[in-house]
């Protein structure tokens, strides 16, 4: 027998961890007070420092899903990936495209898109 820990027994602590009650019947109305929240900060950014939220205020991206009032996560810090969408700097304005990185053009990164939320009014 092998032993796993040795000298003198300490008493245990008895800690009471909220749970789900174990009875039979109908169940209390505030057990969803228990369960953990979902935070999209920790769900969906990476860095939060070099992610940004842009909000689109037209049609005009239609080509590639992305519509009036949809909101952009943009991440700085990433370098895009063949076929990423992501917002750059052509001519001084604001674009977004679909990267391909062997096409020759001339543009300024300024992030890549990470996601793409959408309102479903």
């Amino acid at each position: 027998m092998e032993t796993f820990s040795h000298g003198k027994l300490k008493k245990l602590e008895r800690q009471h961890t909220p749970e789900v009650s174990k009875q039979t019947g109908f169940p209390s109305p505030a057990t969803h007070y228990m369960e953990p929240k979902i935070s999209l900060d920790q769900e969906l950014i990476t860095n939060n420092d070099a992610t940004f939220y842009v909000r689109i205020d037209s049609n005009a991206l239609k080509e590639f899903a992305i519509f009036k009032n949809d909101v952009l996560i943009i991440d700085r810090s990433f370098y895009p990936k063949e076929n990423s969408l992501a917002m750059v700097i052509i001519e001084g304005e604001f674009k977004v495209i679909r990267v391909e990185l062997e096409k020759n053009k001339e543009f300024t990164l300024w992030g890549v898109i990470t996601y793409i939320i959408h309102s479903c009014k």
